[in-house]
């Protein structure tokens, strides 16, 4: 049996305001999750295994697969400087067969290089979704509001311009009727220690929130056994 982190008080007070899409009607049970991303879904900032994905294993337990595909430094953006579209990632992703698919993409393309390209972040963003409805498996697919960014910032990855993104994804949710999650609101910047990447503690709060969209339940303290 491995333990999930204790939380600290204000992650719970953060977990309580979620803004979140629809919850599923019923997910397969079990089943595959893919988390699709950049280094924050790789888990840069995190120890070794405490991905938001690799946390939110242990929470859903043996009877789910979850999967990291995130990749660093990577763009929404097909424009951008390091495209997520070029990566082996998005195949991979898609070879899985995921029932469930969770994107959280679009730091990076705050970055001044790749915000110039603004214009076709919603396009490039539906064009990728659709690739993963085209799925046999015909999954169900949550996008996030990324992780906040403390000012000053990071790398160039700013707050300025990923609060110009965040309408965009609201419409892309409600345009496509895909599930939504607010990392945003969730994660406080106490726990980005480099104004960009979750701590270990981020991350947890980043898996209990993402626990919660896929089983409309608050995520326990204690996780189930890890699948193998």
């Amino acid at each position: 049996m491995r333990i999930f982190p204790r939380l600290t008080a204000l992650a719970f007070i953060c977990m309580s305001h979620l803004a979140l899409g629809e919850l599923p009607n019923s997910l397969p049970s079990p089943g595959r999750v893919a988390c699709v991303g950049d280094s924050i879904t790789q888990g840069a900032g995190a120890a070794p295994g405490r991905s938001y994905p690799s946390q939110l294993q242990e929470l859903l337990g043996s009877q789910w697969e979850v999967k990291n595909f995130g990749v660093s430094g990577r763009t929404l953006l097909r424009k951008g400087d390091f495209p997520y579209w070029n990566e082996a990632a998005l195949k991979n992703a898609q070879d899985f067969a995921p029932n469930v698919v969770v994107i959280m993409l679009g730091t990076n393309d705050t970055k001044p290089q790749n915000w110039v390209h603004h214009t076709e972040f919603l396009s490039d963003y539906r064009d990728l979704v659709k690739i993963f409805q085209g799925l046999p498996s015909k999954p169900k697919i949550y996008i996030c509001r990324p992780c906040p960014v403390p000012a000053p910032g990071n790398y160039g990855i700013n707050e300025e311009n990923l609060q110009k993104e965040i309408p965009w994804i609201n419409q892309l949710a409600r345009e496509m009727n895909l599930g939504l999650i607010d990392m945003h609101a969730a994660v406080p910047a106490n726990l980005l220690p480099d104004r960009v990447h979750p701590n270990n503690e981020g991350a947890a709060v980043m898996a209990a929130t993402v626990y919660k969209a896929l089983t409309g339940k608050a995520a326990p303290l204690t996780a189930p056994a890890a699948k193998p």
